[in-house]
């Protein structure tokens, strides 16, 4: 199957009412490489229908549900079958749809965290392995290009061996019992039968840790966590404090919170070794702040050209003093993600240097996920890292 045209895809969720359907849609034409044909937006028939209208789609290509969807996709001829499917519904929906679309030969993109627990996370790998399918985790964060530079400063020894590990994730929205009053967004977050285990520490905790990992490459050994749950009525954690100790010996804590009223977005990271630090923060995407024991904090700036890292080069798009953030980080991903779909569909074997998170990140995110909230009941005690 030819490669030179626009890969074709599907959404599964993303609807009306959504809010991560549009990044994914906005993230995945950025590069003008793939086009959306498909869709089962909503469990509700109507809704998906009425999503499709609004995205302008074949009417016969829009679906009442995913089984639907996956059904009629894979009967359709190569030259208009989809190339892969995007999932972004609720967590205890991703296991169902990217379980049945791999069965049935279609690549894979999921929002995090991957499953609704880690026994379906594991069980998706063997999947994703017995398909030899792509399967893409939207870490999305791991696509700016100053988290790149980081990585690659970490890697190079500049900071020498890694110490310490300060990873915070802390936002306010849910600081009042805003699922009470029915917004979606915050109604579905909170529910156990549609999150899973944990609260905010499984929505954006795992976003901490996973940034930990891919800047540092180091993987936890053991924790011990305190989960709170400060507003009245709700079911899951909406606060979080882990300590953290690194195979290896590095230490860490992890802070994640949706009760700190009036910060909005404040993903931030601290890495210190034996010769320097750095620092990034999400809202402030385009700096890296770089520290030395012995002379003043540097301030490097992304699109310069002193920046050495050459997949930090590779997702800026823009020259520097024109900001770039969220969603070009969302399209970095999915165009390195396309690198991998593309050799697919082609019947090629995949780059060696792919980077995106894959299945692996996503169970390493689930286990941290049911080791934070074992620790938790215990009474924050200290609580082994299972092994992988």
């Amino acid at each position: 199957m030819s490669s030179n045209r626009k890969l074709r895809y599907g959404m599964i969720g993303g609807g009306r009412g959504a809010f991560i359907g549009a990044v994914h849609r906005i993230a995945a034409q950025m590069d003008g490489q793939a086009e959306l044909v498909a869709g089962a937006f909503s469990s509700d028939p109507a809704r998906s229908k009425a999503s499709g209208e609004d995205l302008y789609l074949d009417p016969a290509r829009v679906y009442g549900s995913y089984q639907e969807m996956a059904e009629a996709e894979a009967k359709k001829p190569a030259g208009q079958r989809l190339d892969f499917v995007v999932i972004v519904t609720p967590n205890h929906q991703h296991f169902p749809p990217a379980k049945l679309f791999l069965e049935k030969g279609f690549n894979v993109v999921c929002d995090k965290p991957v499953t609704f627990d880690l026994k379906e996370a594991v069980a998706l790998k063997k999947i994703v392995s017995k398909t030899r399918k792509v399967f893409a985790l939207t870490h999305n964060y791991t696509g700016n290009a100053m988290v790149k530079q980081a990585r690659d400063l970490v890697r190079s020894g500049k900071l020498g061996a890694i110490r310490k590990v300060v990873v915070e994730y802390p936002q306010g929205w849910l600081s009042t019992h805003l699922e009470a009053s029915g917004q979606k967004q915050a109604a579905w977050r909170t529910d156990p039968k549609r999150s899973g285990a944990a609260g905010c520490m499984g929505d954006i905790g795992t976003h901490a840790e996973n940034l930990a990992r891919y800047i540092t490459g180091l993987h936890i050994d053991e924790l011990c966590a305190d989960l709170t749950t400060f507003v009245k009525g709700r079911q899951l954690d909406d606060d979080g404090n882990v300590l953290l100790r690194f195979k290896g010996g590095a230490k860490g804590v992890l802070h994640s919170s949706q009760i700190s009223v009036g910060v909005e977005n404040g993903l931030n990271i601290r890495v210190y070794g034996e010769k320097a630090g750095l620092a990034w923060q999400q809202e402030h995407p385009n700096q890296l702040l770089v520290t030395y024991p012995d002379k003043p904090a540097e301030i490097w700036g992304r699109g310069n050209g002193y920046i050495a890292s050459e997949a930090a080069k590779a997702c800026t798009r823009i020259p520097a003093g024109h900001p770039e953030g969220y969603l070009e980080a969302f399209g970095n991903l999915y165009r390195e993600a396309f690198r991998a779909i593309r050799a697919e569909v082609s019947g090629k074997k995949l780059p060696s240097d792919l980077d995106f998170p894959t299945i692996d990140d996503g169970i390493e995110g689930m286990a941290f996920i049911e080791t934070v909230v074992k620790s938790s009941k215990l009474g924050a005690k200290w609580v082994k890292f299972p092994k992988l």
